[in-house]
């Protein structure tokens, strides 16, 4: 599925993968032409998406990009300026308690109390969604073990590591059981090992519960195990499918050059050949199928001018590129 901006949402149709005629899967969310303005400033501007229930879905994008601000209008932290949004058909707008119900929350920055125990952490929390007794105490104590807490249950939470804490964090944000998990930047200040527990820690939700998650990243790799993503920038959804169909859109290999005049070689290339080529970071970039074809055409064509040749597949820092005309690291730089 890949959704452009404007698409009509009545023409999706999400079927169950590999069974074909399979009935429709249930959207957990919904977005239509959401809008949002900070007085003159636009930061979301007419985004359209949709998200199947169990699937991980990613929000990848520079920071600016929009992605948090989506992120506060799904939770119902922020009215929308236009456009609606709906968690498992509950409105975020006009029916925001419906959806508080059905969500857990995980924000980037912390929201455990270090003063308190992993237990504590997990009571008081379940106690603002009407949880007591013995189901509360057997549903934190079922969790604690799931994440590995079992032995800090008694610890303060500020004495656990940066690892330890953001697995409480998940403990405590389905601790009421919900259907949508919504993560912003999970993996955001965690060594690599710890990213990859919580990785392995999503995966087993969705398998073992059948929570939907979407999540907001930045980084690269972890939009790579997405089963789908929306690429941001500028407020818009530039891009939207799996890190598979959005790399296949490049149509086939990056041939990179390394020359000692980028910008004269890469107008002069464009105008030989039926290609683009465009100066990516001092060197000349062009997306073509087959390219291992194309190289000895291209030294042939510019004998002395080329240094080197560098021949990839696509990576979703290519996606970007291709449709924002800018590197991923460019577009977070020009953010002020």
């Amino acid at each position: 599925m890949n959704l452009q901006q404007g698409s009509s949402l009545s023409h999706l149709t999400d079927a169950a993968p590999g069974k074909a005629g399979a009935m429709p899967l249930t959207r957990a969310v919904v977005v239509a032409e959401i809008s949002h303005r900070y007085g003159d400033r636009v930061a979301l501007a007419g985004v359209s998406l949709a998200v199947a229930a169990g699937e991980i879905f990613g929000l990848l994008g520079p920071n600016g990009s929009g992605k948090t601000t989506l992120f506060k209008i799904l939770t119902t932290l922020l009215r929308p300026t236009s456009g609606t949004a709906s968690v498992f058909a509950s409105d975020v707008t006009t029916d925001p308690a419906a959806v508080r119900r059905l969500l857990g929350v995980a924000f980037q920055h912390p929201s455990l109390d270090g003063k308190l125990t992993c237990m504590e952490n997990l009571v008081h929390h379940g106690h603002l969604y009407g949880m007591r007794g013995h189901p509360l105490a057997a549903r934190a104590e079922e969790l604690l073990a799931r994440f590995g807490l079992g032995d800090r249950r008694n610890d303060q939470t500020e004495k656990l590591s940066g690892g330890l804490r953001r697995r409480l964090e998940l403990a405590k944000a389905i601790l009421h059981r919900p259907r949508l998990l919504i993560l912003d930047e999970p993996a955001t200040g965690l060594d690599p090992g710890a990213r990859q527990d919580v990785w392995r820690d999503l995966l087993a939700l969705r398998q073992e519960e059948g929570i939907t998650v979407v999540l907001t990243t930045h980084l690269m790799d972890e939009a790579e195990r997405c089963d789908k993503l929306a690429i941001m920038n500028g407020g818009r959804v530039v891009a939207q499918g799996s890190p598979d169909e959005l790399k296949a859109e490049i149509g086939g290999d990056v041939i990179s050059v390394e020359t000692a005049q980028p910008e004269k070689l890469a107008a002069d290339i464009s105008a030989r050949f039926p290609v683009t080529a465009q100066c990516v970071e001092h060197a000349v970039r062009i997306e073509m199928p087959q390219a291992h074809k194309f190289v000895a055409t291209l030294i042939e064509a510019f004998p002395g001018a080329v240094h080197s040749v560098r021949i990839g597949k696509p990576t979703l820092e290519d996606v970007f590129l291709h449709h924002t005309g800018r590197l991923f690291a460019e577009a977070e730089e020009a953010i002020p």
